[in-house]
């Protein structure tokens, strides 16, 4: 039974959320200047078409370790619009979803004059996910076995596809900004899972907001911010606290971010013959540098707590590239997503 119960409070804690994810994971790659994976009101909100690509891996050393890639793309059509592209693929044991998602945005413009920040954008990404479930390699067993399952389908791979829909709204001024997205609005029945154990509804909801403290064109600044996780179907929730300095430089910027996470809601399991709880806590710092034109990044998130999968961290690099746009100058204001 302590076998049994260890192994639950991990599949509870070394995930994001105990139910299954429909589209991205939500880590911390918003933080190296990819808040479009996050929010769809933010494609063509910058002052530059930006294309960023993601590679994330868990666990080296593990077999089926959990690994994400992402490839985006946003740019700023026109005086208001703004369009965007998402690909991913999404592996986690013999768990794996794959798609992508296409965005319009359209974007308010409040400023007094062309040099200052004054935004509220709107955005709607239409989404489609292939789901796959491969139990290939699960062993066959006859209804009349003890060990028999009516829901494991043993030597197939299952697979199915599901269309979605994320909204939300951004509203950036000066040196503040704050974001509102609902993801997966529609409700699905993912068929290859047993629904007697999972709801069909997969709606997040986000919230994020950031203040950037120092003037524009200093050597140094700071960015505080926030983001928080709401679950409607079973009400778990989540906080990111994190904070992010930036050096200017004579070839472009570096700059760093620290983030804590915390979920709510955590699971008890037995410590020596005690029941002990734990929340699922990540600390992850990030390192980057905007070189002209291109973005490198390196994030690595630790796991506190008791109880874990393994001792090693989970590993991301993010590259990225900003080009054309639809201004001859940044804005008036230190704002790092925008500008």
């Amino acid at each position: 039974m302590r076998i049994k119960m260890t192994y639950v409070v991990l599949l509870l804690l070394v995930s994001q959320f105990s139910i299954a994810q429909d589209g991205i994971p939500i880590y911390q790659d918003y933080l190296s200047d990819n808040l479009y994976l996050l929010h769809p009101s933010m494609a063509g909100a910058a002052a530059h078409n930006q294309v960023r690509l993601t590679a994330r891996q868990q666990w080296f050393g593990q077999d089926d370790a959990p690994n994400l890639q992402t490839l985006s793309f946003n740019a700023r059509t026109g005086e208001n619009v703004g369009l965007g592209a998402i690909v991913y693929n999404d592996k986690n044991g013999f768990h794996s979803q794959s798609g992508g998602y296409l965005t319009f945005a359209y974007h308010l413009k409040f400023s007094r004059s062309d040099a200052d920040l004054n935004q509220l954008s709107f955005g709607l990404s239409a989404g489609l996910s292939q789901n796959k479930l491969d139990e290939s390699t699960f062993l066959f067993s006859y209804p009349d076995d003890d060990s028999f399952d009516p829901r494991i389908s043993a030597g197939i791979e299952q697979s199915a596809s599901y269309f979605n829909i994320d909204a939300g709204v951004s509203y950036n001024f000066l040196n503040f900004s704050s974001h509102f997205t609902v993801k997966n609005l529609i409700y699905q029945n993912r068929d290859i899972y047993d629904p007697r154990n999972e709801s069909n509804n997969q709606r997040r909801y986000l919230i994020s907001t950031a203040y950037a403290i120092g003037s524009y064109g200093a050597d140094w600044s700071y960015e505080p911010s926030l983001l928080f996780q709401f679950v409607e179907a079973t009400g778990e929730q989540a906080l990111d606290v994190n904070f992010k300095a930036y050096r200017e430089m004579d070839f472009g910027q570096l700059w760093g971010a620290l983030s804590y996470r915390r979920s709510f809601d955590g699971a008890e399991y037995f410590n020596g013959g005690a029941v002990d709880a734990q929340k699922q806590q990540l600390i992850t710092p990030v390192v980057g540098v905007n070189y002209k034109n291109f973005v490198f990044a390196y994030t690595y998130s630790i796991q506190l707590g008791d109880v874990k999968f393994d001792n090693g961290g989970f590993h991301q690099i993010t590259l990225g590239y900003d080009f054309l746009g639809n201004r001859p100058e940044p804005y008036d204001c230190n704002c790092p997503a925008i500008n």
